[in-house]
């Protein structure tokens, strides 16, 4: 759904898109960001990817561990409950649900990948 005029939304009046058994997600797109509520069961893991997107990523319930590479480096942190994630642009990652998940993300600029139906990694 892209928004492109001041327009309340309720997050129930979303689509909720089935990605794969363990993983649902419900975005809104505005003519510079998205935001997405991620939905995650325990064991969800999201490959390895990147993208030209910034990524704020703040988990409403539950936990995810992210595992960054860098230069064949490997980081990872474990984002809790009222916690959040800075990830940069095209830093490669993954993230693993360590039990059920909600998991609120904005990117800039906009998902024209999830838009276009261009997100296979995810399906």
């Amino acid at each position: 759904m892209s928004i492109v005029k001041p327009q309340l939304v309720r997050w129930q009046d979303v689509p909720l898109e089935l990605l794969n058994p363990l993983l649902e997600r419900q975005y809104l797109s505005g003519r510079q960001m998205t935001v997405a509520q991620i939905h995650l069961k325990k064991g969800c893991v999201v490959p390895s990817h990147s993208h030209e997107n910034e990524q704020i990523s703040m988990v409403l319930s539950g936990q995810l561990r992210f595992t960054f590479n860098r230069d064949g480096s490997f980081e990872q942190y474990t984002v809790r409950q009222g916690e959040v994630l800075v990830i940069p642009a095209n830093f490669t990652h993954s993230a693993e649900a360590l039990e059920d998940t909600l998991n609120l993300d904005i990117f800039s600029p906009r998902r024209e990948d999830w838009m276009s139906g261009a997100d296979a990694y995810l399906r």
